[in-house]
């Protein structure tokens, strides 16, 4: 995907575009208007003469615009196949519900969504898509909402499991953005569950030698936020902190801190809750 950081850089002083399109249909299918520094992520366009792209969800039904769905394309260019790999073949190139008989799609794996002019913003790949506290999270749509922050050069997200059977959204970013700020105004523009539960600032996001995201070499977070840590006073305050910490499996917990932000679900609710009727001697609902 083309960086932001790449169009601010380059487009202003010449007409700069952004193009895609899979080994699969042969060459690019589809490419952006010009690109306008400051815009953020690049969209990568509107299909070209003799393409035919289609946004569809799990159902193989056309999503609205704005919703995000996986990227089919037909028409002209779209391949006959993998050599020698049958089986591969069947499960990516697909009978076409919206040509002619016989006609064939090719399913990407890429997840996009139409804007309201008409051009596609490229937001990851379908097996990005992670599953936390029973929500399914596109990892791409939150990386997009983070690349858009102001002083946010390039962002990565990542579902951690820092302690067992625990994951958490962490976001990872370059720039001068304040991490607290990042989270507090990508929580303004994405549902609660989609909110990294840390953003780590880095000096530069660590690559493999192909130059790929290197996931392994991203550190793990510190999950509480020390500027503002605000310790418990108090045997009941001291008593639910800790049920906290042993059930979240964290380090520290403040008062201010969210139960849910630092990781906790439903699951472990129902053992916080347990713990503290235990500790306490109250008869606390899992609602309260």
């Amino acid at each position: 995907p083309c960086p932001p950081e790449l169009v601010d850089r380059w487009a202003p002083g010449r007409v700069m575009v952004n193009v895609y399109g899979p080994t699969e249909t042969t060459m690019w299918l589809c490419r952006s208007l010009p690109l306008v520094a400051g815009s953020g992520s690049p969209p990568i366009g509107s299909p070209t003469a003799g393409a035919a792209f289609f946004v569809l969800d799990e159902w193989l039904r056309p999503v609205p615009t704005g919703v995000v769905g996986e990227l089919y394309l037909a028409g002209r260019g779209v391949g006959v196949g993998y050599w020698r790999r049958g089986g591969l073949t069947a499960s990516r190139f697909l009978a076409c519900p919206f040509g002619a008989p016989g006609e064939r799609m090719y399913r990407t794996g890429d997840l996009v969504r139409w804007r309201s002019d008409g051009q596609l913003d490229y937001l990851g790949r379908a097996d990005e898509q992670v599953k936390i506290r029973g929500f399914r999270i596109e990892l791409g749509e939150v990386r997009s909402a983070l690349a858009a922050l102001d002083g946010v050069e390039q962002a990565a997200v990542l579902a951690r499991e820092d302690t067992p059977g625990v994951t958490r959204l962490v976001g990872y970013v370059t720039g001068s953005v304040d991490p607290v700020a990042a989270r507090a105004v990508v929580g303004q523009r994405l549902p609660a569950y989609m909110v990294p539960a840390a953003v780590v600032v880095l000096d530069a996001l660590p690559v493999t030698v192909n130059g790929k995201l290197d996931t392994r070499a991203l550190p793990a977070p510190d999950y509480a936020d020390a500027s503002r840590y605000r310790a418990p006073t108090g045997e009941i305050e001291q008593t639910v902190a800790s049920i906290y910490t042993n059930v979240l499996g964290v380090d520290r917990v403040g008062v201010d801190d969210s139960f849910f932000d630092l990781g906790g679900d439903s699951l472990s609710t129902m053992r916080v809750v347990a713990a503290i009727n235990a500790e306490l001697g109250v008869d606390v609902s899992v609602r309260t």
